[in-house]
This record gives structure tokens, C-alpha cells and sequence, in this order.
């Protein structure tokens, strides 16, 4: 759905917090899976955006002091 793999989806989706739309969906045991409202999907694009952003900006300061 947001074209991004599902472990780095995970990983920045942990700074999340419940008012941020995202929830616990728990199965048998303790174990449980991530679900996100349609709000929280939205934060979680905005996460992804802000990470592709801090990503690229390290590259760009480094070619540019070359």
C-alpha cells in the first residue's frame, strides 16, 4: 500500500504513539501486530517522508564538499 518494505516500515513506525493512529492488535498470547487508523497511515507517510529527506541530505553535503 505505501510501497516500502515491511521491516523499515516497522522500524520507523515504532516512534509512533496511539494518538498518532497507531494500535496494537493482539492475537493469541502476547503476541501482537501493528495496525494503523486511516490517521495514522497518514503520520506514517509524513514518517517516511522526513526519513527519505534525512537520508538524502548527508548524501548532498558529502558530494558537495568533494
Amino acid at each position: 500500500m505505501l510501497g516500502e518494505g515491511e521491516d523499515w516500515l516497522s522500524d520507523i513506525s515504532i516512534e509512533m504513539e496511539p494518538e498518532d493512529g497507531i494500535i496494537s492488535v493482539y492475537g493469541l498470547g502476547e503476541d501482537c501486530t501493528p495496525a494503523f487508523t486511516d490517521f495514522g497511515i497518514e503520520n506514517l507517510r509524513q514518517i517516511i517522508q522526513t526519513h527519505r529527506e534525512d537520508l538524502q541530505s548527508p548524501a548532498e553535503t558529502q558530494s558537495d564538499g568533494a
